[in-house]
């Protein structure tokens, strides 16, 4: 069980290191509405991956693995959402607005002491990291391939994949967590509306590619 263990952790770690559209949401959380945002866009985030998880462990994710229209419907619809995402972020780049800006540019506000700018609601980035992570078919079909690998022989099925996807979860939310930390700690530059500006439009340009992309793939 050990070595599984060891195993499954040095995995989930190489797999939190791989950048994807939850890496570029919470980070443009993060960015543009300081460091609570973003740890809200992360507990989001990792809901969803916990959601995946147990998915699994009831044999609802391999429903995805299993049947083509399911996936199809599950990869439009995260398409559709990740290009929303990103022609939102392009419009908000083009009006040149920002969240905040009479805030936290200036005065200080919500930079310092890394919250969130006033009129940016934390549960609307909590709902923003899981639906970018549930939206993603590929995590229902990574999961239900992927976690049953270190399920040791003889070992009740149900309870430990639970507990493996409590543990990739956890892994996850500390690769992320050093993320919005570093992002936070550079906020005073992000915060210029020129650099806020450009940030928006390459945050924008590559969800809407990953959304593209998501949409044109095939199995």
């Amino acid at each position: 069980m050990l070595e599984n263990l060891v195993a499954f952790a040095g995995a989930a770690v190489v797999i939190a290191l791989v950048p994807g559209p939850s890496t570029v949401v919470i980070l443009r959380s993060s960015m543009r509405s300081g460091r609570r945002a973003g740890l809200a866009t992360v507990l989001g985030n990792e809901t969803g991956v916990v959601l995946w998880g147990v998915s699994a462990a009831l044999g609802l994710s391999a429903l995805l693995a299993a049947s083509r229209v399911a996936y199809d419907g599950m990869r439009i619809a995260g398409a559709v959402v990740l290009v929303w995402f990103g022609a939102r972020a392009l419009w908000q780049a083009r009006r040149g607005a920002f969240p905040g800006d009479a805030g936290d540019v200036g005065s200080g506000a919500g930079v310092e002491g890394g919250g969130a700018p006033a009129g940016v609601p934390l549960g609307r980035c909590y709902r923003l990291g899981l639906i970018t992570n549930v939206a993603n078919p590929k995590a229902g079909v990574f999961a239900v391939s992927f976690l049953p690998q270190f399920v040791p022989e003889g070992a009740p099925v149900l309870p430990v994949l639970v507990a493996l996807s409590v543990l990739w979860s956890l892994i996850d939310l500390v690769w992320y967590l050093v993320v919005v930390w570093v992002v936070d700690a550079a906020r005073r530059t992000f915060a210029r509306p020129g650099v806020r500006r450009r940030l928006e439009q390459v945050s924008g340009v590559v969800l809407v590619g990953l959304g593209v992309r998501l949409a044109a793939e095939t199995r």
